[in-house]
């Protein structure tokens, strides 16, 4: 059984070292797969100090800032090249705790992918300001409304897919990103039928640096549930 972690950077040097270590700590058979957007702050070049002094690391360096959605995209792909059975999504910053990774691949043997969800036993969310919450949460309840996807959690970005669902989806029609990126993601699992579980997770806001959200990620995230609903509701009809 290989776990590919898959954890796209960008200005990350305070966290990236403890956070590896608290990663690889949870079993012998994960493995990491940074994904490094060309960190001004020299993140990359500590990530490829880490690549040297263990096999169970590995880096994909990019030439900029190119997007959560393309970051994870590219990092599939190479996971899968690298013989990876499972894939899993992971923010650099500590807001996913580590120690829930176990849960993961125990979650991961029964379905097809595992969405850590902060809303599945009420509010599991530490230190965000109210207007961020608030965000979040009802871009999950509008996501269900328009899209039909039975998930607590809509938005997160700590997940775990089997290699044969990332096969099974066709990723160069995947093209958002940020919210909108995990929401088009368990929308095109649920078209397959696969089986997607939600556990519980404590989402504690990031430890260093800064926060990576932005209008343009929330706007791409409102238009992109209508264009998945309205893709199907065609592709239906032109079936017919």
């Amino acid at each position: 059984m290989k776990a590919f972690v898959i954890i796209p950077t960008y200005n990350e040097k305070d966290n990236i070292r403890s956070l590896t270590s608290a990663v690889l700590a949870q079993n012998a058979d994960i493995q990491i797969l940074f994904v490094d957007d060309n960190s001004p702050d020299g993140t990359g070049v500590i990530i490829d100090s880490l690549v040297a002094e263990n096999d169970r690391i590995h880096v994909l360096h990019r030439s900029g800032k190119l997007g959560l959605g393309s970051a994870y995209r590219e990092g599939f792909k190479v996971a899968l090249g690298m013989g990876a059975d499972y894939l899993i999504e992971m923010d650099a910053d500590f807001s996913h705790d580590p120690g829930t990774l176990p849960l993961f691949l125990s979650a991961i043997k029964v379905s097809d992918l595992v969405v850590g969800s902060r809303y599945l036993n009420g509010v599991s969310v530490v230190n965000w300001p109210i207007r961020r919450l608030m965000l979040s949460y009802f871009a999950s309840v509008y996501t269900r409304w328009v899209t039909g996807l039975q998930l607590r959690d809509c938005t997160s970005g700590f997940k775990c897919f089997r290699r044969a669902t990332i096969e099974a989806l066709d990723l160069t029609n995947v093209t958002s990103d940020g919210y909108s990126f995990q929401i088009e993601m368990n929308y095109r699992c649920m078209e397959k039928g696969f089986r997607i579980t939600e556990i519980p997770i404590i989402f504690i806001d990031r430890h260093a640096g800064s926060s990576k959200m932005s209008g343009s990620i929330v706007r791409e995230a409102v238009t992109m549930v209508w264009k998945l609903r309205i893709g199907t509701i065609l592709y239906r009809l032109l079936g017919k």
